[in-house]
């Protein structure tokens, strides 16, 4: 009987691990489809990576210029520790579409007509940089998934200024690419699930 009763348990907590398991799984699916069918859209160029990093497995690294944030661009006290901090960064698009920085701040900033706010992944950031000190910043998209053999096309296209993104952005600054083109030409659209 005692060994049943244990045999009972342990399938229990298997099943209750699966459970919470596919729960994380459904959040993390649904939260990417709702910023995809939900959120305000941006375009953006790429740019070129260092050649070391190019391909790593079936994925292509991406970088934007709204990665390096001008010290200048941002607003509003800076926090005094190393500690991991987010930007709250402000896009806005230039004539030809494309979203630039407008400003920064480590507070969140308010809504504001014809623009975007991105919220970067958590970075170390310390007090007192120089004047015209840049301050790089992920956003979650810098990885572009690709079916096997496709990278390095992709790769040489964005070497060559040729590759641009729409990004998707949730009311809470979370991004997530929607579509990639080469030459202007859509290479990839994700599905709307």
């Amino acid at each position: 009987m005692m060994q049943g009763n244990h045999l009972f348990r342990l399938l229990s907590g298997a099943v209750l691990l699966a459970a919470l398991q596919t729960a994380v799984i459904g959040y993390q699916i649904g939260e990417r489809a709702h910023i995809l069918r939900e959120g305000r859209e941006i375009l953006l160029r790429t740019e070129a990576v260092d050649p070391r990093d190019l391909l790593r497995g079936d994925y292509v690294v991406l970088s934007y210029p709204i990665s390096r944030i001008p010290e200048e661009k941002i607003i509003g006290p800076r926090p005094t520790d190393g500690h991991d901090v987010r930007l709250h960064v402000r896009v806005a698009p230039e004539p030809d579409g494309f979203a630039v920085v407008a400003e920064a701040s480590f507070a969140d900033l308010p809504e504001k007509p014809g623009t975007v706010v991105l919220t970067s992944e958590p970075l170390l950031y310390y007090a007192l940089p120089e004047q015209g000190d840049i301050i790089p910043v992920h956003y979650g998209i810098e990885r572009f998934y690709v079916q096997e053999g496709q990278g390095k096309e992709i790769e040489a296209a964005r070497n060559q200024g040729a590759v641009t993104v729409a990004v998707r952005v949730s009311s809470g600054g979370k991004a997530q690419i929607r579509q990639l083109f080469v030459g202007g030409t859509p290479v990839y659209r994700e599905p709307d699930f």
